[in-house]
């Protein structure tokens, strides 16, 4: 009878503890038998409190770089009859009256372009412009844009410690928007430029002194290669999505390595402000032009003597190229290297050195890398055939 009675109570008791069971998984807890595995809802919340696994950080590469970026502070002197839209401009956001930040951002327009006041009582005024800029030797030289020292009266940078010191221009190079600053000392921390070009898909950092705040990282990657948005006859700039905005004009872009692959000079921006679209100066370009500023105080630059014009499908079409590419020779400047070489107007460059030339910008930036005096081979494709001439390069007049 015992048993009769016994086994039905066994039976409730087992689904007793299955409904316990259940009640403990859907709690997030566990039973003392350690059949219960916890639930998904417990997985997130102990998920939640570890660290997320294989995500970069960039926290290493900003301590080991920063120290050597430094903000630029410039004092520029306006002349008398510059109108007030002239020099470097600052759009206030839209912001609601009264907004905390209203305040501020007046404050950094005044400083960048001087409080002017009516023009009638300003024969001469000093405005003040901000950038960027990193070390480049433990010597002191610093690199920076052309555009932030243009007309300095007296320039300043201030280091990641805060300190400040007195900086001299040795020299600028307005075509790349480059300049190279000195300051006095030894020791600096330094930053070494980057030998292999940053890929596009790269994670890149920024750092710099977007309005005046100092000191300041942001992160995105390298969206696109050899950008030309007009600024200059030797545009081949890289496009970076990581956050850039006034004041972090030459300031460094760094791969994860802690290599500068870019300096920051432009951004596209209907509103004034950062939408993502900025350009950098390569790191090739820039170890060419601050070699040339620091041994000379400027930049010679290699001259062929030619104008030149697209090759659009219906000229290639027209000539016999299978493919639109190359540089049509529009003139040849007279006694220019070219026209001594027995180029014409009607040639159409498409190597230079072996190298192929896809576009007449192409052109422009290899004669220009290339030391006046030395000798380079032309391919040109005339009258349906190739041929090749040699010349002796010269160096590029001032103003051209």
């Amino acid at each position: 009878m015992s048993d009769k009675v016994s086994t039905p109570i066994r039976n409730r008791t087992a689904k007793w503890l299955g409904a316990a069971a259940v009640a403990a998984l859907m709690a997030g807890g566990a039973v003392q038998s350690g059949l219960v595995v916890p639930g998904p809802a417990h997985a997130e919340l102990r998920s939640m409190s570890q660290p997320i696994q294989n995500v970069p950080s960039f926290a290493d590469v900003i301590e080991r770089v920063k120290p050597a970026v430094v903000a630029v502070k410039v004092k520029v002197q306006n002349v008398a009859d510059r109108d007030d839209d002239d020099g470097p401009q600052f759009s206030m956001p839209d912001l609601p009256p009264g907004h905390p930040m209203e305040r501020f951002f007046r404050q950094f327009r005044d400083g960048e372009r001087g409080d002017r006041g009516p023009r009638s009582q300003r024969p001469r005024q000093f405005g003040q412009a901000l950038g960027s800029g990193f070390f480049v030797s433990a010597d002191g030289y610093v690199v920076t844009n052309n555009h932030v020292v243009d007309n300095a009266s007296e320039v300043q940078v201030t280091m990641d410690d805060g300190k400040v010191l007195d900086a001299k221009v040795i020299g600028t190079d307005p075509k790349t928007d480059l300049a190279l600053l000195k300051v006095e000392g030894s020791d600096f921390p330094y930053v070494r430029l980057a030998s292999q070009k940053a890929r596009i898909g790269d994670w890149v950092v920024a750092i710099g002194n977007p309005f005046g705040l100092g000191g300041t990282v942001t992160a995105g990657i390298v969206s696109a290669q050899h950008r030309d948005i007009g600024a200059g006859p030797y545009d081949d700039f890289i496009q970076i999505d990581a956050s850039v905005n006034k004041g972090n004009s030459g300031g460094p872009t760094f791969n994860l390595s802690g290599e500068v692959v870019g300096v920051n000079t432009a951004i596209f921006s209907p509103s004034g402000g950062n939408v993502g679209i900025a350009f950098a100066i390569p790191a090739s370009t820039v170890e060419q032009i601050v070699a040339s500023l620091k041994e000379n105080g400027s930049v010679t630059r290699g001259f062929i003597g030619v104008q030149m014009q697209p090759v659009t499908k219906e000229i290639a079409e027209a000539i016999g190229l299978k493919e639109a590419k190359g540089a049509l020779v529009a003139e040849t400047i007279k006694d220019g290297p070219a026209a001594k070489a027995g180029v014409r107007t009607g040639d159409t460059i498409i190597a230079v050195d072996g190298q192929p030339i896809n576009e007449a910008k192409d052109l422009s930036r290899k004669v220009a890398q290339v030391a006046p005096g030395k000798t380079l081979s032309l391919t040109l494709w005339r009258e349906g055939k190739e041929r090749t001439v040699t010349l002796e390069v010269a160096s590029q007049p001032k103003g051209v």
